[in-house]
């Protein structure tokens, strides 16, 4: 512990400044909370300046989960991951703060085809993809990364509406030269909705575990809905875009305001990729480095202000 502490030693923050931030980790500044974090919005005092951060809070149990998202976000730097900015780790607390995503996570936003346009959408999905480019393949790096917590959650977004993948809390760290073997876990950490479900039955992990997830994603950001909704006639995304998908009928769970925005080409290989990385057999879901090239496409295909509705297209996914 205290060679890890020593290693990190200039990312360490004071609890005193964390509680400052917080106002005392008041409730009213809590924006988030799930199984093991709670999280906090404040603001901390940093290089003379006020910056907006948020603080997540680690149950008193989770050491190793606060460990790994330390040792993740500290060795990993990319446009499209949060910031780490430091942590705490004093008088039993467990603290990781990240520079502030105004806009929260990419669930909040899924339904409002305006504040999030179709051509928005887009940019997202790219964003994302290359982050999880980067944790799975980057070169110079003698180190592979599987996330294991991909969704609209853990997605959050700047004030320009930047995707920055979050939640490195159960993500793995392998070597390089590993990158396409398959790894047994004790635990099955599952997200309703995005888990891969080959993953759930065998326990055995890898990088097309992740494309699943992302996967799910891409459908949220297609059919304009989070994966699992409750009161909903297809409460679960995937199997229902799945079947729709075969049946060229697609539409009929995209918000049509949506539709209105969208380029008939751009669609058809958006989708096409959603489903590809939902393949039951994971060896034949597509990988991030390629998918990359095919989403920078997807997004030069569409007019930055297509606006017209597409009869073709409603035609083509209803026949």
């Amino acid at each position: 512990m205290s060679s890890r502490m020593d290693n990190l030693a200039h990312l360490k923050i004071p609890l005193e400044s964390i509680l400052l931030a917080t106002d005392n980790f008041d409730d009213k500044n809590v924006i988030g909370s799930g199984g093991y974090a709670k999280k906090y919005k404040g603001q901390l005092s940093w290089s003379d300046e006020f910056i907006e951060v948020t603080a997540r809070r680690f149950d008193k149990d989770r050491d190793e989960m606060f460990w790994t998202e330390v040792s993740m976000l500290s060795s990993l730097k990319h446009q499209n991951l949060v910031s780490l900015l430091g942590f705490c780790y004093e008088n039993g607390e467990k603290i990781i703060i990240t520079k502030d995503e105004i806009k929260g996570s990419l669930s909040n936003h899924l339904s409002d085809a305006t504040l999030l346009t179709w051509v928005q959408r887009l940019k997202i999905s790219v964003g994302l993809a290359h982050a999880l480019s980067y944790i799975h393949y980057d070169e110079p790096r003698d180190f592979s990364v599987i996330h294991r917590g991909i969704s609209s959650i853990t997605v959050l977004l700047n004030d320009n509406f930047e995707p920055k993948l979050s939640s490195f809390e159960r993500s793995m760290k392998i070597e390089a030269s590993q990158r396409h073997h398959s790894f047994h876990t004790n635990k099955v950490w599952n997200r309703e909705g995005y888990t891969d479900p080959t993953y759930e039955k065998t326990k055995r992990v890898n990088h097309k575990t992740d494309m699943y997830s992302f996967g799910i994603v891409l459908l949220e950001l297609l059919c304009g809905r989070e994966s699992i909704i409750a009161d909903d006639i297809h409460k679960c995304l995937a199997p229902a875009a799945i079947l729709l998908y075969k049946e060229k009928k697609l539409n009929e769970i995209v918000d049509w305001d949506l539709w209105k925005q969208t380029d008939l080409q751009a669609v058809d290989i958006f989708a096409e990729i959603a489903y590809e990385c939902l393949n039951e057999e994971e060896s034949q879901r597509p990988s991030t480095d390629k998918i990359v090239t095919r989403l920078e496409k997807v997004l030069e295909l569409q007019p930055e202000h297509q606006n017209a509705v597409k009869q073709f297209f409603l035609f083509h996914y209803s026949k």
